[in-house]
């Protein structure tokens, strides 16, 4: 069984935030097995730039503190900068809210060759309208089914999808919402609107929960990853990139030209004064 298919969401409801269910059981082990898994990756990545013809979205979202910026750090740290798109999506501006919600999103999509990360996404156009009330009903199916056709599009275009809700008890998000206060290198990730998030815990748990049941499709399944360990999570989060990547199977073009013929040249060439 692979990591996708133990993580893949499910019908019948959210994983317990501190489970493994698959992988190493101790922090040592993993991060044991992390450099393995980064050379590999990192490789694929590599293949993936070189190609030039298709692109991977990782969709990162999860409630405050569950660690969507340490995955950035620790997963696609282990890759060339260079071939890694990030965006963090924070509230729409004044100018945003004009545009229809995915305007934004469509903008910075990745490139053909690019490993593309969204910390936080266009699902924040619906979560966080449903929780506050103001969208329901009608308006947010229809959101559902935006959102479905844009990631179809995406995936028709070469785009293979990657959706990970980082999932926490509330218990460690208040044990790291307070290491921030009591760390002042940590402070500035933190905002009393953090409190009020919390504050509707359960209406965030529900939003998700619609999410996966409504947005998990074919061309762009959800995955859902146990964070409440964040070395585990890390581990869970690189294996099922580096899984899409095995799949996806990136290579290296041909160089269009005769090697033998150009090492010939090279080794005809007469020496720089």
């Amino acid at each position: 069984m692979t990591v996708r298919d133990v993580f893949r969401a499910a019908s019948d409801g959210l994983p317990d935030p501190g489970d493994r269910p698959a992988g190493p059981r101790k922090k040592s082990k993993a991060l044991e097995e992390l450099p393995a898994l980064g050379a590999e990756l990192d490789d694929l990545q590599e293949r993936l730039f070189a190609e030039g013809e298709r692109s991977v979205l990782l969709v990162l979202q999860g409630m405050d503190t569950s660690g969507k910026g340490g995955t950035v750090r620790h997963v696609l740290g282990m890759v060339n900068p260079q071939g890694v798109r990030y965006q963090a999506f924070k509230k729409p501006t004044p100018a945003e809210r004009r545009h229809h919600f995915l305007w934004r999103v469509r903008k910075v999509a990745p490139a053909a060759g690019q490993i593309g990360v969204f910390d936080r996404s266009h699902y924040e156009d619906v979560l966080v309208p449903r929780v506050l009330g103001q969208l329901a009903g009608a308006e947010l199916k229809q959101r559902y089914r935006e959102i479905n056709a844009f990631e179809r599009e995406l995936a028709d275009s070469g785009t293979t999808v990657l959706k990970v809700f980082l999932h926490i008890s509330p218990e460690e998000q208040l044990r790291r919402l307070r290491a921030r206060l009591l760390d002042p290198a940590k402070r500035w990730k933190y905002t009393p609107d953090d409190l009020e998030a919390r504050e509707r815990w359960h209406d965030y748990q529900r939003a998700y929960r619609g999410v996966l049941r409504q947005t998990a499709t074919a061309a762009a399944p959800w995955y859902v990853v146990p964070a409440d360990r964040k070395w585990y999570r890390n581990w869970v989060v690189a294996g099922l990139l580096l899984e899409t990547l095995r799949e996806m199977a990136p290579g290296y073009p041909d160089p269009g030209y005769d090697v033998a013929a150009q090492l010939a040249e090279l080794d005809a060439a007469k020496a720089l004064p």
